[in-house]
C-alpha cells in the first residue's frame, strides 16, 4: 500500500486592481509601440515587394490588376541580361560606385584627420569652407565644369569627369569624417608621438583603427550616391552608351521595353539588388559610424 502524503497547495497570491491595470497599460503600449513599427516597415516594404512580384509576371498579367503572379517567370532576368549593353552597364557602374568610393575615402581620411586632431591657424575658416561646400548645389557649378572636361580635356563621352574629381575630396565625406574624428580622444593621439610615431604614422596605426565605423559610413554613402547617379553621367557620358551607368541606362531599357512592365520591374531590382544586400551586410558599422559623428564638436 503506498501512503499519500497531504501537501500544501500554493496559491497565487491575488492580483490587486492596480496591478491589472498597470498589466493592461503595458500590453496597451507594447502593442501601440509595435503596431506602428510594423506600419513603418510595410510602409517601406510594400513597394519593393511590389515591384519584385511584378518582375515575376508575364506580359499580360503584368498590365493586369493581379497582386500575385499565376506563373512564376524567372526568365524575366535572364531576358534583361540578354539585352545588349546591360552587362556594360553593370561594369560602368562598378568602376563608378567602387574607384570613386576608394577614392573619396583615401582622399577625404587626412583632410578631416587635420581638421580634427592638428591645431593651426584658420582650421575653423577652413571647417567653414568645407560645409559651405556641402551647401552648394553641383548645378551651379555644371557649366563651367562641364566646359573644362569636355571642351579642355576632352573627356566628354566617358566616366572620368566624374570619377578624377573624387580624388581631390569630398566635402560631406570630410565633414562626417572629422565629426566622427573628434570623439576619438587625444590621448591616444598624443601617447603614440611620445612612443615616436609621426603624423602620418600615428593616423595609419592608431586613428584608421579606431575609425572604421565612420570610414564605413562614409563608404557606403558614396558608394550610394555613385551606384544612384542619374544626373552625372547624364551630363558626360550620354553621347556614348558605351559609358553609360545603370541608373541612366535603365532609363532607357524603359523607354525601350514601355508595355513590359515586367521586364522593367526586372530590370528595377537588378539594380536595387546591390544596394541592399551591401547596407544589409554593413548596416550595423554603417548605424554606428553615423550616430557617433555627433557627439562631440
Amino acid at each position: 500500500m503506498t501512503q499519500v502524503l497531504d501537501r500544501p497547495v500554493k496559491t497565487a497570491p491575488p492580483v490587486s486592481g492596480a496591478e491589472r491595470t498597470a498589466r493592461r497599460r503595458a500590453l496597451l503600449e507594447w502593442i501601440a509601440i509595435h503596431s506602428l513599427g510594423i506600419a513603418a516597415a510595410l510602409f517601406f516594404t510594400l513597394p519593393f515587394v511590389f515591384v519584385l512580384l511584378t518582375s515575376l509576371m508575364s506580359d499580360t498579367q503584368a498590365l493586369s490588376r493581379d497582386l500575385i503572379p499565376h506563373t512564376w517567370e524567372w526568365g524575366n532576368y535572364r531576358k534583361v541580361f540578354d539585352t545588349p549593353g546591360f552587362l556594360t552597364w553593370w561594369k560602368n557602374t562598378l568602376i563608378y560606385a567602387g574607384l570613386g568610393t576608394v577614392l573619396t575615402v583615401v582622399s577625404s581620411v587626412p583632410v578631416a584627420y587635420a581638421l580634427a586632431k592638428f591645431r593651426f591657424r584658420g582650421r575653423n575658416l577652413s571647417l567653414m569652407l568645407v560645409i559651405s561646400m556641402m551647401m552648394l548645389p553641383p548645378q551651379v557649378v555644371i557649366i563651367p565644369m562641364y566646359l573644362f572636361w569636355a571642351k579642355q580635356l576632352d573627356l566628354s563621352g566617358t566616366l572620368w569627369p566624374l570619377v578624377i574629381p573624387m580624388a581631390f575630396g569630398d566635402a560631406f565625406s570630410i565633414f562626417l569624417l572629422r565629426q566622427f574624428l573628434m570623439t576619438i580622444p587625444n590621448e591616444y593621439v598624443d601617447a603614440a608621438k611620445v612612443d615616436g610615431c609621426g603624423d602620418l604614422r600615428t593616423l595609419l596605426r592608431v586613428v584608421l583603427p579606431m575609425a572604421k565605423p565612420g570610414i564605413a559610413a562614409v563608404a557606403l554613402f558614396q558608394f550610394f550616391y555613385a551606384w544612384n547617379d542619374y544626373f552625372g553621367p547624364q551630363i558626360y557620358a550620354s553621347e556614348n552608351p558605351g559609358a553609360w551607368t545603370l541608373s541612366y541606362g535603365l532609363e532607357s531599357f524603359k523607354g525601350a521595353h514601355h508595355t513590359d512592365w515586367n521586364l522593367t520591374m526586372a530590370a528595377t531590382v537588378l539594380v536595387m539588388a546591390p544596394v541592399i544586400l551591401v547596407f544589409f551586410f554593413a548596416q550595423k558599422a554603417f548605424v554606428e559610424g553615423v550616430t557617433l559623428t555627433g557627439v562631440k564638436g
